[in-house]
């Protein structure tokens, strides 16, 4: 049955076409032939885009080209500023009469877009998904190909991801580890290796997972494959002699698992001689051969210890216990790029480059036999004879399958899982490698890989028809959840209850408020949005910016995911990510920040004491040092990121060749980027875009590149943040600009719901889903744009319950799916 209906509570804007009663066809028609035909008529068709012939008393017809229009006069962004403009207020009633005729005719002929027939699981969704199923908690991300973005903007759209044979490969491949892993066989030993960035600054506590009153190293969650031998190495920072750092005197290394100590490595202090040119006459005096030896090799090559550890998921750390040093040199400015000399290497605080985890190098005879919790998880029933295996195998795969399908399990599928257990079975000798081989074929199946949608149900593209209980389920948990539906769910819809709006409410409601649904929208969806993936991607000038360090970035990234997660769980309104007051610091960001009074690593929330100069995501470090470039900031970029992302009126793509803005001469004093980029929008073809894209990007310069508040630019002139939007709009500032964008909740709201649906559906938001959009959008305004209200909205949208169907899907193919309409 049809989930909420066709339209799904749907309301035109304004309530109803009475509200512009005052406004009509004629009137728009008028206001068109007056602004914009110089431009947009059947002969020149300025950006492909005419509106002489077009009936404004049928916008049903046209209603792809007037969505446009709607977007262009809501952002003021048309005519150009050197055209004639209608006044300020007829904007507001040319909007509003359009919305509310587009509204109104899409609610007689509701058009849901159509639902991909197949879309793999991306790499984040597969790795959930996996983990859920086997009772792991490994990143296989790494060992995927990476899913292409569709038009930068989310990785999970159904149109783009591929299905090649090299993705067939590594998900066999992956399956084979993974479910060796799982049900406990003896594996092969590995060596695993974890890095930690150069730059990253190892002078305190590194995060709430290293043990109190220690500094630098690393903390990792590692899955242990078997009881048995393992052997853990550690290697030390050197510097560009491969001397390592910091051998001048004594410092103690402690290596810890699961929080007990295993050994603690004293290092340095006692190297024979002091540090001076290399003399080969092998004395043992200063300037011997010995000292050199010491500081490459000697000292810190046995750092090595093999211990016996229990199979399952355990967290090992490498830290220094914490000393205070006080350098007795010139201070040296903290520069990333700089080579240190000897005697700072060689007095400087100690660094761990890498941890190396390898094995299991013995194991105990009950290998086969490993108690893990993904194991209690598999294997719910264990044979006592081998007249027993075929029930109890029958048991576990078809209970397994269930979930891998998202769906109640067939003869058929049954039949076929069976077949592999007995030649797992027959190839490993033993119960535990029949249903490995098994549960490898099962990761490797398009069943579960790929969602499928069925289509069989209709044979007409005017058709709409509702997605089932298990589709929706499934389309439901891999929105909130980025992994399969849970028992409760599938159990629901497998009964057919999904479709009832109370239950369906209700189950959307628990998805949110799961701690799997914060982390999804978090690491998945905000992370996309915000950009935060191109963190890792940054470069900074380190001349320019000598407190820049790794350390900076991981807490930018690590304090927007706090923030975001905050207003999830309170179910706050999104409103509040625009101007909230507080944010998550730690003593390293707070500094850089200028807030006073925290200290630590720990990150925890905290008020801002001038929120003219802090306060919402557009003032946080991490969205502003990926809009920059290394060496300077970048109003163009910054000014776009907020159309895009914020304000929802993405500017075109620039024309080709575009020049770079000069920079100054040899000699010459530099002049302000303001001052350049006035030259830039000299050039008409420049200028339409960048009136809109600059002021913007203005208001934000009293930040430099990496987010540090600051009243003088790069080349030592004025910071002037002054900007102004299309229509008469001026703001002085970043605290301006945004009290001007919070006292639009709705467009911000439009933005962000626009965004969110584009990441629940799959596919890019298209014209038909505008209505939706704004439907959702004015319920949500009864509820101060809650989250809550916003997901929930979209959820129960016909757009996300329903689908258009295609005349023919058996056109489409796995590989290289594109259907029309997505």
């Amino acid at each position: 049955m049809a989930l909420f209906g066709a339209i799904s509570g749907f309301s035109p804007a304004n309530g109803d076409a009475s509200s512009n009663t005052s406004f009509s066809a004629a009137d728009m028609r008028g206001v068109v032939n007056q602004y914009c035909l110089a431009c947009h008529n059947d002969t020149l068709a300025t950006a492909d885009l005419s509106l002489q012939s077009l009936d404004f008393a049928n916008p049903a017809q046209h209603a792809e080209t007037l969505e446009k229009v709607v977007k262009k006069l809501r952002a003021h962004m048309m005519p150009p500023s050197n055209m004639p403009r209608p006044p300020f207020e007829t904007y507001g009633l040319m909007t509003n009469w359009l919305e509310t005729e587009l509204d109104l005719a899409w609610a007689t002929n509701p058009n849901p877009g159509r639902v991909t027939p197949l879309h793999r699981m991306n790499r984040y969704e597969y790795n959930n998904t996996v983990n859920d199923l086997l009772g792991l908690d490994i990143d296989v991300m790494d060992l995927l190909p990476g899913d292409p973005t569709a038009d930068g903007s989310f990785d999970n759209i159904a149109a783009s991801l591929p299905f090649s044979t090299a993705h067939m490969e590594r998900y066999m491949s992956v399956g084979r580890q993974l479910t060796r892993l799982a049900t406990g066989l003896p594996p092969n030993p590995s060596v695993s290796t974890y890095e930690i960035p150069l730059y990253l600054n190892q002078d305190w506590r590194q995060n709430d997972d290293m043990p109190f009153g220690s500094r630098g190293g690393v903390a990792v969650s590692h899955h242990f494959p078997a009881d048995g031998e393992y052997q853990i190495n550690v290697n030390l920072q050197t510097n560009y002699q491969d001397y390592v750092k910091g051998l001048g005197w004594e410092q103690q290394l402690d290596v810890r698992l699961d929080g007990r100590l295993l050994r603690r490595f004293t290092i340095g202090g006692d190297a024979p001689g002091i540090p001076a040119p290399l003399s080969f006459t092998g004395t043992g005096e200063p300037g011997s051969i010995d000292w050199e030896q010491y500081m490459i090799t000697e000292e810190a090559s046995g750092l090595q210890i093999r211990v016996p550890i229990k199979a399952g998921p355990r967290q090992v750390t490498v830290s220094y216990v914490r000393q205070q040093v006080e350098l007795e040199e010139i201070p040296q400015p903290a520069q990333g790029g700089r080579l240190n000399a000897n005697s700072e290497v060689y007095l400087d605080y100690q660094k761990v480059h890498s941890l190396e985890i390898g094995g299991p190098y013995t194991t105990t005879p009950s290998t086969v036999a490993i108690d893990s919790p993904s194991r209690r998880l598999i294997f719910s029933c264990t044979p006592n004879q081998q007249s027993e295996e075929l029930a109890c195998a029958t048991q576990i795969l078809s209970r397994m399958a269930r979930q891998a399908y998202r769906r109640p399990v067939t003869e058929d599928d049954t039949t076929l899982l069976l077949g592999f257990f007995n030649r797992g079975r027959e190839q490993g000798a033993s119960f535990e490698a029949g249903i490995q081989f098994a549960l490898e074929f099962m990761l490797s199946d398009p069943d579960f890989l790929i969602r499928s949608y069925d289509s069989n149900a209709v044979n007409t593209p005017e058709l709409t028809i509702a997605l089932s209980d298990l589709e929706l389920a499934s389309r439901l948990s891999y929105f909130l959840w980025s992994a399969s539906p849970d028992q409760t769910l599938l159990e629901i819809a497998e009964k057919g209850q999904l479709s009832n709006p109370a239950i369906f409410e209700q189950q959307v409601r628990r998805l949110l408020a799961d701690s799997r649904g914060v982390k999804t929208l978090v690491e998945d969806f905000a992370a996309q949005w915000l950009n935060l993936r191109r963190l890792d991607e940054v470069q900074i000038n380190t001349v320019l910016f000598p407190e820049y360090d790794m350390s900076l970035i991981e807490g930018f990234g690590r304090e927007t995911e706090l923030f975001v997660a905050e207003t999830l769980k309170t179910d706050a309104s999104v409103m509040e990510l625009l101007d909230a007051n507080y944010s998550f610091l730690n003593e390293r960001l707070a500094r850089h920040y200028g807030v006073e009074g925290i200290y630590g690593s720990r990150f925890r929330k905290a008020k801002f004491p001038d929120t003219s100069q802090r306060g919402g995501i557009m003032a946080h470090g991490a969205l502003l040092s990926v809009t920059s470039y290394p060496g300077r900031t970048s109003p163009v970029l910054r000014g776009k990121w907020l159309l895009d992302n914020l304000l929802g009126t993405p500017p075109p793509p620039p024309p080709p060749n575009v020049p770079v803005l000069p920079d100054a001469e040899v000699g010459e004093i530099p002049t302000s980027i303001r001052e350049r980029l006035t030259r830039h929008r000299e050039d008409p073809v420049c200028s339409t875009c960048h009136t809109v894209i600059d002021p913007l990007g203005f208001a934000l310069e009293n930040f430099d590149v990496i987010g540090a508040w600051r009243d003088f630019d790069e080349g030592g002139n004025p910071v002037d943040p002054n900007g102004n939007y299309p229509g008469g709009v001026e703001f002085s500032g970043f605290a301006d600009l945004r009290d001007w964008m919070t006292e639009r909740p709705d467009q911000f709201a439009h933005t962000l719901v626009e965004k969110l649906m584009t990441y629940a559906l799959g596919r890019r938001v298209e014209f038909y889903d505008q209505p939706t959009i704004r439907s959702i959008v004015r319920k949500a305004a009864a509820e101060d744009y809650s989250w809550s209200s916003l997901i929930l909205g979209i959820a129960e949208s016909s757009a996300f319950t329903s689908s258009s169907a295609p005349a023919q899907l058996a056109e489409n193919t796995i590989i290289g799916v594109s259907t029309a309409g997505n």
